[in-house]
């Protein structure tokens, strides 16, 4: 199992059991109690659990909106950046898909102001977000609504979206790798974005450059199913090239060092 995707699986022990042992995940992932005790250390430090004694925890005193919150901050130019570079890619009268994130709702501002057509959504802040515009037709899914994200699955929501065919879709990500693919942390929300994609004449995933080369516990799709990834042009390059050298198309956001189209072959 490589680091990124025990990280992952850490995550999701302390989501299920709100409390894990640096023991018992050691003797459950065959390392040693100091490599479970520096992931544990990196983890905390990303505001995803708190360390205790022994262990870790769910994040104390902290809601699921609190932590969409944090999100919503964390990286906040490059999510903004790589928005902008989605909303280029919207032509009028589209029927246009925003997916559940934090660079999904960034999508939904950055529409442009003479954008008329319709937007279909499983995310309450994106319909929030804009309500407000007369000239889009706003169509949420509903179903079942994650607490703190306002994020719809469930079946409710996979039938919304098999009953419409788009002609653009954005994609959030939990990571981005060029073996596993898209993958995701909510079982419940893979499904939907599953629908979405078969659905869609072109889906691009939204991935700023720190989920290039995650794995998230829960696969969405290979990589040759979506048009092409939109990210920014920081992190490590080399997790762009693992990328394009098995074919994936990936876009960086304008204003980068090397803006533009970066593509296999």
């Amino acid at each position: 199992m490589l680091p990124t995707q025990r990280r992952q699986a850490i995550l999701a022990q302390v989501r299920q059991r709100s409390a894990v042992s640096a023991d018992d995940l050691a003797r459950e992932f065959g390392v040693s109690v100091e490599t479970i005790r520096r992931d544990l250390r990196g983890l905390g430090e990303k505001g995803l659990l708190d360390r205790v004694y022994g262990g870790a925890t769910r994040p104390a005193g902290r809601s699921s909106e609190g932590s969409f919150a944090a999100r919503s901050v964390r990286r906040i130019a490059a999510k903004r950046a790589i928005a902008q570079l989605a909303a280029s890619f919207v032509e009028p009268g589209d029927t246009v898909i925003i997916d559940v994130g934090t660079t999904a709702l960034e999508v939904a501002r950055a529409l442009p102001a003479p954008f008329e057509g319709r937007v279909l959504t499983n995310s309450v802040p994106v319909a929030m977000e804009l309500s407000g515009r007369r000239e889009i037709e706003i169509l949420l899914s509903g179903g079942q609504v994650r607490h703190g994200d306002g994020a719809c699955s469930g079946a409710h929501a996979e039938a919304f979206f098999a009953e419409f065919y788009a002609d653009r879709a954005f994609l959030g990500s939990g990571g981005v790798h060029p073996g596993a693919g898209l993958t995701d942390y909510y079982p419940a929300e893979v499904v939907v974005r599953r629908t979405i994609i078969e659905h869609t004449a072109a889906s691009y995933v939204l991935a700023d450059s720190s989920k290039l080369g995650n794995i998230a516990v829960h696969r969405v799709c290979p990589l040759d199913r979506v048009t092409a990834v939109l990210t920014d042009d920081e992190g490590d390059p080399r997790a762009h090239e693992a990328l394009t050298s098995v074919g994936v198309t990936v876009l960086r956001a304008p204003g980068a060092q090397r803006p533009g189209l970066s593509q296999a072959g």
